[in-house]
């Protein structure tokens, strides 16, 4: 694979993009609730940082990679504006506390897809990637108390959300 620029420069690169690509592409299915959307936005968001790959401090790439993942996202419903028609719920044969871990997860990403995108982002980066509330203000730009009001609206929607009424949200936790 020809990169075009300093050879230890494209080297580091690679195995930077090689070793977080499962990850980012986690993080961005949780952001956009499609793998083949989620793969996309890695792709681009990689292409990105490459540009800039010279002039980034390596202590700080991770940080730099996420917040370019989100500002990409952003960039993608900015554009798009798509509205995805989602699936009535089948009905299931089993009872809600004996769902398997698979379909909570699924409802669980049902619920957080209806999140206005902020909110989601917020809900994703703080309680999914374990971000800090420090680390989630500057991944979006903004104050902690932006954080935490997203995230208290957040959960407080996701609460009351009729697929999740019947289980907890503990997972999750409680607002910051």
């Amino acid at each position: 694979m020809y990169l075009g620029r300093n050879g230890d420069d494209d080297t580091e690169f690679v195995q930077f993009a090689t070793t977080r690509w499962s990850q980012l592409v986690r993080t961005a299915y949780m952001l956009t609730g499609d793998f083949h959307e989620a793969e996309d936005l890695v792709q681009t968001t990689l292409i990105k940082v490459y540009t800039q790959w010279r002039r980034l401090r390596r202590d700080e790439t991770d940080a730099y990679v996420r917040r370019a993942l989100i500002n990409n996202n952003r960039s993608r419903h900015r554009k798009h504006r798509v509205v995805h028609l989602l699936m009535p719920f089948l009905p299931d044969a089993t009872e809600p506390d004996e769902a398997s871990g698979s379909e909570k997860r699924d409802v669980l990403l049902r619920a957080l897809a209806e999140l206005p995108p902020r909110q989601r982002t917020v809900v994703v980066l703080r309680y999914w990637e374990d971000l800090s509330i420090e680390e989630v203000a500057y991944a979006l730009g903004c104050s902690e108390g932006t954080v935490k009001s997203q995230a208290s609206r957040a959960l407080a929607k996701l609460r009351t959300h009729p697929a999740l009424a019947i289980q907890s949200l503990t997972s999750l936790g409680d607002a910051p």
